[in-house]
């Protein structure tokens, strides 16, 4: 069964991520913006793959990331063809950025952090847009 709702709360979830990570590097906080892009896409292959009707969470009720990485690359992208493979890489790429971002002394750079937005934005439009039926 789909969960209108849920699907509907996670891609308000994606939209606010993105306007933040926006919000962030505009204030030149891009370690911060680097972790805002990486769950705007998380958070929409979350609603995406909800309204596919795949069920990707743990017995405990987690999204994993990487199950859900796996499974919207998989399922969407590779098997049903709903979205383009230039979105293949986006979720481990921006991954990578938020890991470095967290957990590393290096600083993100403007550039990184700029092109992380530009796939965050091409990815969350494409599933906002397959899920409002526009072209």
């Amino acid at each position: 069964m789909v969960d209108a709702q849920a699907i509907n709360d996670y891609l308000a979830k994606a939209a606010e991520s993105l306007e933040g990570a926006e919000s962030e590097l505009a204030n030149r906080r891009f370690n911060d913006g680097a972790n805002r892009c990486y769950y705007a896409c998380f958070q929409a292959a979350i609603a995406v793959l909800l309204a596919a009707g795949i069920q990707v969470r743990s017995p405990g009720g987690r999204w994993r990331h990487q199950t859900v990485h796996a499974q919207f690359v998989e399922q969407l992208i590779n098997w049903r063809r709903r979205y383009p493979p230039s979105l293949r890489r986006v979720l481990t790429d921006n991954m990578t950025l938020r890991h470095e971002a967290d957990y590393e002394i290096d600083l993100i750079s403007e550039k990184h952090a700029a092109r992380a937005l530009r796939r965050s934005r091409e990815f969350v439009t494409a599933i906002q847009r397959e899920e409002d039926g526009s072209p």
